[in-house]
């Protein structure tokens, strides 16, 4: 089982990474108005759209594994969890902390021993 984790969390940062350079590899939608009017230097007046269609297809496919690797995770982490047969949460397995004893000599703050000591002049 840890090879499966191990293999969905590497496909995982890959596509991410994927996604941001391809991301960045893209036009804005507003970069065809400046081939129109000729200050662009693009080969026709609409603009490359060829490689637009091919970027926005391979972001779609990449967009669609991250997700599908994410849901992959949450299912394996969320099965691991529930092996131990309780249904409580993550913070159900931490030991409880214990307080420490409370020392005689120190005075707590409200309680019904009033004596003070104060210093003499």
């Amino acid at each position: 089982m840890l090879w499966y984790t191990n293999l969905l969390i590497i496909v995982q940062v890959v596509s991410a990474l994927a996604i941001i350079v391809l991301v960045l590899l893209q036009q804005g939608k507003g970069a065809d108005m400046g081939a129109a009017f000729g200050s662009g230097s693009s080969g026709s007046v609409f603009g490359a759209s060829g490689s637009s269609n091919f970027l926005s297809r391979a972001t779609a496919v990449l967009a669609a594994i991250f997700f599908t690797t994410t849901l992959g995770l949450s299912y394996i982490g969320s099965r691991s969890l529930g092996t131990t047969g309780d249904s409580g949460g993550i913070m159900q397995n931490i030991p409880a902390e214990k307080a420490p004893a409370s020392n005689p000599e120190v005075p707590v703050p409200g309680s019904s021993d009033t004596t003070k000591t104060s210093p003499e002049k």
